[in-house]
C-alpha cells in the first residue's frame, strides 16, 4: 500500500484538481476487477477505451483514476499525457521495483522465443537457480501456472507478477519479449540483465508495416539494456551472428556482447552437426571449452535455439558441463516439432510454425529424414499480416508433396478469403482446400500412406481456435489422434 501523493511523486508531470491523498491498496487496468482503495488506469486499446469505464471503476471503489482525457467522476482524477507510460512507472514503484531483485533474461526474435525460454528455464533450474518463465504458453513459477493473454503481458501485470515471484523466492526469470510489447511499452520498468536476439523474418507487418520498423522494435530490447559499465550488475547482449540483422542489433546496445552461430564467426559455436529423425548432435564450443550436445529435438533450427539458450545461460554464470547436460536431457517443448504418437505406419508432427521462415525451417528438417511422402496441413491467422499468406502457401507447395489449405484462427475474417490469399502463392495442382480445420486433419490422416509424414502447422500448443471473438476448444494433436482412431478397422 502507498499514499497517492508518494506514488505520484514518481511522475515528472501531471494535472489534478483535487488535493485528496487516499491510501492506494492496489492497481488496476480492468474496471471490473477494481476494489476499495484501488488506483485505476484508463488505457486506450484497439477495441476498448478505459476512459469509458472510469465511472464503473469509481463505483467499484477506486480511490483515484489516472487518465489522458478530461473525465468527471466522484474520485480524484490525475491527468497525464500517456497513461501507459504512467502505468509502467507507477506499477514498478508500487510493487517495489521487483526486477532489481531478479535476474531477468528477455528473449526476442521472430522464431524460437518459446523454445529458447524453456531451454533457459531448464538449464538454470538444473543449476539450482529458482527460475520463473513468462511467454506465449503461460507464466510459470514456484509450482504455479497462469494462462497469459499476450506473449508479453502489460506492464502492470508484469510488475505485479515479478513482485509475486520475488515473494515466492524466485531468483531468475526468462521471458519472451514480443515486438508489440516493445513498441507499446509493456516492458518499460523491467530491468533486464540479459537480452537475447534469435532471428528476424517476416511477421506482424499488419502492425509494424515495414521490416525496418519491425527490426527497430526488436532492437528496443537491446537499446534499453543501459549504457554504463559498472561492477556487479552488468547487462549483457546475446546475438545470433548468422542473422542478417545481427549487425543492426549490435549497434543498438552498449552492453557487452556474446554472439553465437553456426556459419559466421561467433563467440559460441555449434560444429559437427549431425541431424537425424530422432534428434541432433553437435559440438558446443566457446574459447577453449568444448562439450558434445545430444538434443532430443531435431533440425538446424533446434541447434540455433539450443545455442541461444546456452549463450544466455553462460553469461548468467552457468558452466558448460551443466549447459550440455541440461540440453541433452530436454525432451522438447509442447507444440514445437512435437511428434504425435499414433502407433501407425505414418507420422504426424505438430508445430507452431506460422511464419514463412519457420514453416520453411520445419519442412526442410522433415525433408532431411523423410522416407516417404511429406504433406502439410496449413492455414494463416485472420486479422494479421496478409502479405505472408501467399508466401506460406508457396513454401508449403515447394517443400511438401501435398498441401491441405485450411483455416487457422480466422478471428473476424472470412476463412475462405484468407485461403484465397494463400492460393495466390500456389502454382501447381498438388493441393486441396478444406476450410474446416478438423476435416482437413481427418482427411490428411485418412489418406496417409506408409512412411508418410504429415506436418500440421500453425497452432502448435494451442488448445483453441478463435472464430470471431470466441475461442472454441481445438487441439491439433487431439484431433490427429481422433482421426487415426476413426481410420482403424
Amino acid at each position: 500500500m502507498m499514499q497517492l501523493s508518494k506514488l505520484l511523486g514518481r511522475l515528472p508531470s501531471y494535472e489534478t484538481k483535487n488535493n485528496e491523498d487516499p491510501l492506494i491498496k492496489e492497481l488496476y487496468m480492468d474496471s471490473r476487477e477494481v476494489t476499495e482503495g484501488g488506483l485505476f488506469f484508463c488505457i486506450k486499446g484497439y477495441t476498448v477505451d478505459g476512459h469509458d469505464y472510469a465511472q464503473q471503476a469509481a463505483e467499484n471503489g477506486a480511490s483515484a483514476i489516472i487518465a489522458e482525457d478530461d473525465i468527471t467522476v466522484s474520485v480524484p482524477v490525475i491527468k497525464v499525457k500517456d497513461s501507459k507510460r504512467a502505468m509502467a512507472l507507477l506499477s514498478a514503484a508500487f510493487y517495489g521495483y521487483p526486477t532489481t531483485k531478479l535476474h531477468l533474461i528477455g528473449v526476442t526474435g521472430t522464431n524460437g522465443k518459446t523454445t529458447v525460454t524453456h531451454l533457459i528455464e531448464k538449464i538454470l533450474t538444473d543449476h539450482k537457480i529458482n527460475t520463473g518463465i513468462i511467454g506465449t504458453m503461460y507464466m510459470r513459477y514456484a509450482g504455479k501456472e497462469v494462462t497469459t493473454q499476450n506473449t508479453t503481458p502489460e506492464s502492470l501485470t508484469l510488475q505485479k507478477s515479478f513482485a509475486s515471484m520475488v515473494d515466492e523466492g524466485v531468483e531468475a526469470v526468462t521471458m519472451e519479449v514480443s515486438s508489440h510489447a516493445l513498441e507499446l511499452g509493456r516492458t518499460h520498468g523491467a530491468q533486464f540483465d540479459v537480452a537475447v536476439f534469435t532471428n528476424l523474418s517476416q511477421d506482424h507487418l499488419d502492425f509494424h508495416e515495414t521490416m525496418d520498423n519491425y527490426a527497430r522494435a526488436k532492437g528496443l530490447l537491446f537499446a534499453q539494456l543501459g549504457n554504463g559499465y559498472e561492477e556487479g550488475r552488468q547487462p549483457k547482449a546475446v546475438i545470433n551472428a548468422d542473422d542478417k540483422m545481427a549487425g543492426l542489433i549490435q549497434t543498438m546496445t552498449a552492453a557487452p556482447l556474446l554472439t553465437y552461430g553456426i556459419d559466421n564467426d561467433a563467440d559460441m559455436k555449434a560444429e559437427n552437426i549431425r541431424i537425424t529423425e530422432r534428434g541432433t548432435t553437435f559440438d558446443l564450443s566457446i574459447g577453449e571449452e568444448r562439450e558434445e550436445i545430444t538434443l532430443k529435438m531435431t533440425g538446424r533450427f533446434s541447434v540455433y535455439n539450443a545455442l541461444a539458450a546456452a549463450a544466455a545461460s553462460y553469461v548468467t554464470g552457468v558452466g558448460m558441463k551443466t549447459i550440455a547436460g541440461s540440453l541433452s536431457s530436454v525432451e522438447g517443448v509442447a507444440g514445437r516439432f512435437e511428434r504425435v504418437d499414433l502407433e501407425e505406419d505414418f507420422h504426424v508432427i505438430v508445430d507452431y510454425a506460422h511464419t514463412p521462415d519457420s514453416l520453411q525451417n520445419v519442412l526442410e528438417t522433415i525433408r532431411e529424414f523423410a522416407k516417404g511422402k511429406v504433406s502439410v496441413v496449413v492455414g494463416c491467422g485472420g486479422d494479421r499480416d496478409k502479405t505472408k499468406r501467399p508466401q506460406m502457401a508457396k513454401i508449403a507447395e515447394q517443400l511438401a508433396d501435398f498441401v491441405y489449405l485450411t483455416s487457422d484462427n480466422p478471428r473476424s475474417e472470412d476463412p475462405a478469403d484468407i485461403i484465397e490469399h494463400m492460393k495466390a502463392g500456389i502454382t501447381g495442382t498438388s493441393y486441396t482446400v478444406i476450410e474446416n480445420r478438423r476435416e482437413a486433419i481427418f482427411e490428411a490422416v485418412h489418406r496417409a500412406e506408409k512412411d508418410e509424414i504429415i506436418l500440421i502447422a500453425g497452432k502448435g500448443h494451442e488448445t483453441y481456435q478463435t472464430i470471431g471473438k470466441v475461442n472454441y476448444h481445438f487441439d491439433d494433436r487431439e484431433t490427429a489422434r481422433e482421426a487415426a482412431a476413426e481410420a482403424r478397422p
